[in-house]
């Protein structure tokens, strides 16, 4: 292994740890945002409103298929990394090789799922006659590519759960660029509309499956499994499945949440969306500090976890704590006074309407990311620990309160109620994370030993 790239996780001072480890992870997010950021930047600028919108209805959706294959990735990577945190190599390859078969079984279920069933939910949810055939145009072929999406979200994965969470950073940035200019040939000189966006999108997320997996291949043979660990071990692969799809439906059940508030928002007319989806970028952008302080805190955790090293579990919680509140201070700062602009910058359009809604969102928002930060790093703390159902029990939470403000606040409160909505549930979520995280039995095990040595 390439030492250089890699982070002991294990040793040594704890968020001087995280934080090596989590900044290429914020870095990639970022990158990884721009892919969709980009389409809409561009679409905006080159296309115009109505297309605009078009990317801005399905937005929901293309959230769901990210938040899936992200999700699905991160939770077998915590079952690679906790064999790595204990030493076992071969089961750590085992894990590699059962996460592959299961993870591309389910992608090729999905892309089929994705030619009948894209259109009928767009038109649930809402979506505006005049642009439900550019959306489903657009997300059909993000939903066709999915497998190429999750193939890249493994690679990483694996990468990070053995403290490696630069080159897949490295790779991304390349096809990163690699997007912008497809998008522009695309969309200005093949005049392929919003469907030279999506296109761009899987061709160049493409690019960066192929060169990670080239490293692993080449610099990371410890996470190439050979053919006898492809041999199903039925306990294993319950523990890859549980792990995997209860971070796939966790995020997924979110994501349902995040369709049926689209379906509030979409109700509310094109320059509402227009609005919305703008701020949704930068909401989305900023809060990848948060989210990649939960990745690196799930990784963690899952190996310090295997180590048996509970000590430095809760050290590492209490300064994600901290980091999350100072954080938070710091991005309110920069958008109450910025976030029309930043609006504008998105959507490329000088309507007031626009700019004042997109900008009401992000500067209610700000504060509450101090609440969203200690949500992800609990959220992603049980995880790391091998808890399933909790995490879920938060995301139906938020389920429930979306579709409450859908039915009942929103046709009475219009827009207001839709920028109250996520950080009123925030709140609900986070007490019942805390409260689990706190009852966790190895949580209250590691607090009695630390108690009984002092």
């Amino acid at each position: 292994m390439n030492r250089r790239t890699q982070v002991d996780l294990l040793h040594g001072p704890i968020m001087k740890s995280l934080v090596l480890f989590m900044i290429p992870i914020v870095i990639s997010n970022i990158f990884q945002q721009f892919y969709n950021a980009v389409d809409t930047a561009i679409v905006g600028n080159f296309l115009g409103e109505t297309s605009l919108a078009a990317i801005g209805s399905c937005s929901a959706v293309f959230e769901m298929l990210v938040n899936f294959s992200m999700s699905l990735g991160n939770g077998f990577s915590i079952v690679c990394g906790r064999s790595f945190g204990s030493g076992d190599e071969d089961t750590m390859k085992k894990s590699v090789a059962g996460a592959m078969m299961i993870g591309f079984v389910t992608c090729i279920v999905i892309s089929l799922l994705s030619v009948f069933a894209l259109k009928p939910l767009l038109q649930l949810i809402h979506t505006p006659a005049a642009v439900i055939d550019e959306s489903y145009s657009y997300i059909r072929v993000i939903g066709l590519g999915i497998i190429v999406m999750f193939s890249y979200n493994l690679c990483s994965g694996m990468l990070r759960a053995i403290g490696n969470s630069v080159m897949p950073l490295v790779f991304l940035i390349i096809s990163s660029l690699l997007n912008i200019v497809l998008d522009i040939l695309l969309i200005t000189a093949f005049n392929m509309g919003v469907v030279g966006a999506a296109v761009a999108t899987v061709i160049a997320q493409g690019v960066s499956v192929v060169l990670c997996v080239i490293y692993i291949l080449t610099r990371t043979r410890i996470l190439v499994p050979e053919a006898r660990h492809f041999k199903i071990e039925s306990h294993l692969m319950k523990d890859l499945a549980g792990q995997g799809f209860s971070m796939a439906a966790m995020g997924s059940i979110v994501s349902v949440g995040s369709i049926i508030l689209q379906s509030g928002i979409n109700s509310l007319g094109t320059e509402i969306i227009a609005g919305h989806v703008a701020a949704r970028k930068i909401y989305a952008i900023c809060n990848l500090p948060f989210i990649s302080m939960g990745v690196a805190i799930s990784t963690f955790i899952s190996q310090n976890r295997g180590a048996g090293q509970g000590d430095r579990i809760l050290t590492a919680m209490r300064d994600a704590y901290i980091y999350d509140i100072a954080l938070a201070f710091i991005v309110s700062l920069i958008l109450f006074p910025l976030a029309p602009t930043f609006v504008r910058l998105i959507s490329g359009s000088s309507n007031p309407v626009i700019l004042n809604n997109g900008a009401k969102m992000l500067r209610i928002v700000g504060p509450f990311y101090a609440v969203l930060g200690v949500l992800m790093q609990t959220r992603f703390a049980l995880q790391g620990l091998g808890s399933k159902l909790i995490p879920l029990i938060s995301s139906v939470i938020e389920l429930i309160g979306k579709i409450l403000f859908v039915t009942i606040f929103i046709p009475r409160f219009a827009y207001d109620a839709v920028v109250w909505c996520e950080p009123l549930i925030w709140v609900a979520m986070t007490a019942q994370l805390l409260y689990a995280f706190n009852t966790n039995p190895f949580v209250k095990e590691t607090r009695r030993n630390l108690r009984a040595a002092s």
